[in-house]
This record gives C-alpha cells, sequence and structure tokens, in this order.
C-alpha cells in the first residue's frame, strides 16, 4: 500500500532508483503505514505470520512490521532491496528479541537454493516490485515441496469506477515511485501449479490475501 505523505519524487527506473526510493523512505515509514494499517489491512499480518512454520523466509520485509506477529519456533530469515528499511527491520528484532538473519536481497532474484523454505511470505510488497510474476515464480522456486506460500497485497478493485481510480493513479505512481494497483499476484500463485488452501479479499476486493501450498513433498 503507498505510504501516505511519500515524500520520494524521483522517477523509478532501475533497481537502483528503487533502492533509493525506499532508502529515503525508511526513516517515516512505519509513521506513514500508520493510516493503511488501520484503514485497510485488518487482521492480515496476524493472518499471514501466524500461518509461518519452520525456515520461514520473507521476502522485502521492510522495517519488520511482520515481526512480532511470527510464532514461536519460527526460524526467520528476511530479505529487502533497501539497507536503512532492512536498519529498521534489524532494531525492531533486537527490541522484540527475536533471531532473525537479515541480509539485502532482490526479490525477482532469490540468493537461495532450490526448496529451502517451508514457508515463504511476502506482505504489500508485490505492488512495488519491478517484475511480480519473476518474484512469484523466485518464492516459489526456494520453497520445499509440500511448502506454504503467504501473500498479501493491495490489488486491483472489483468496482469499475474504483478500478478507473486506480488506473488514473498508475499513471504517476509506476513512472514516480515504481507503485502498481491492478495487479493480481494470485493469478502467478495458480500459474505456478500450487493449491490454493486459505484465500480472503475484501474493502471492495482492494485487499487479498491467501496461502497457497507447493505441491509435492520433500
Amino acid at each position: 500500500m503507498p505510504a501516505e505523505g511519500d515524500r520520494s519524487m524521483a522517477r523509478v527506473k532501475t533497481l537502483d532508483d528503487l533502492r533509493r526510493r525506499w532508502d529515503k523512505e525508511a526513516d517515516h515509514y512505519d509513521r506513514s503505514m500508520t493510516w493503511a494499517e488501520r484503514r485497510f489491512f485488518d487482521d492480515t499480518r496476524d493472518w499471514i505470520a501466524g500461518r509461518a512454520q519452520g525456515r520461514t523466509l520473507e521476502v522485502a520485509i521492510g522495517t519488520g512490521l511482520n515481526l512480532e506477529h511470527y510464532p514461536e519456533g519460527v526460524e526467520l530469515t528476511g530479505i529487502d532491496l533497501s539497507p536503512r528499511m532492512l536498519d529498521g527491520a534489524k532494531r525492531r528484532a533486537s527490541e522484540l528479541g527475536r533471531d532473525a538473519d537479515l541480509r539485502t536481497g532482490d526479490a525477482q532474484r532469490l540468493d537461495f537454493p532450490d526448496g529451502s523454505f517451508d514457508t515463504v511470505v511476502c506482505t504489500f510488497s508485490l505492488c512495488a516490485v519491478p517484475d511480480d510474476r519473476r518474484a512469484v515464480a523466485e518464492m516459489v522456486r526456494v520453497l520445499r515441496p509440500g511448502g506454504l506460500l503467504l501473500l498479501a497485497d493491495h490489488v486491483v478493485a472489483g468496482p469499475r469506477w474504483i478500478r478507473a481510480v486506480q488506473a488514473l493513479i498508475e499513471i504517476g505512481s509506476i513512472r514516480i515511485g515504481g507503485e502498481y494497483f491492478r495487479r493480481r499476484p494470485i493469478r502467478h500463485v495458480l500459474a505456478a501449479g500450487l493449491s490454493i488452501e486459505a484465500h480472503d479479499r475484501f474493502k471492495a476486493g482492494l485487499i487479498e490475501r491467501l496461502a497457497a501450498r507447493r505441491p509435492g513433498r520433500e
């Protein structure tokens, strides 16, 4: 979800541009997300992180807003494109007393072997990944057979008039901030052959969350 009061006005063309954009956002990201959390997300962070088990990778972990919602026993690894955002996640992990392996990384090219994780999580971030299809494919690749993929994001709305507004917003948001409003990551998940175990879409269809199982056994 776009941060309210976004101060970054530079055009996003490359990954370096995107990294710089999120580095600039890092210091005020948590405050700017408060509005979206209260107005749109409901209990989504609990819904997603509460399902994680075993070796878990969170892609685009940001400042670690999901950290407090993971169950005990989860062995967490988190990646983010922005070092400054990761600094926030490291501080939050320290405050919570949670061990986590936090490192820089690109969602479109995950630096992990195939089948490395029992659970892969990504929340409210695929909207800002240049190639969301490739990012989902990478998440599936590093997920073990039988593992669980957990996604939540703002997506293209149900009502036609809201979709029209989203299209207008994208005219500037993609060019300026690399932010997409009309994606549906669930389509990539289904195309990859995963089975949907839980699915919820609400707030006029704007918010979608899912739990999907990769076929096979480890």
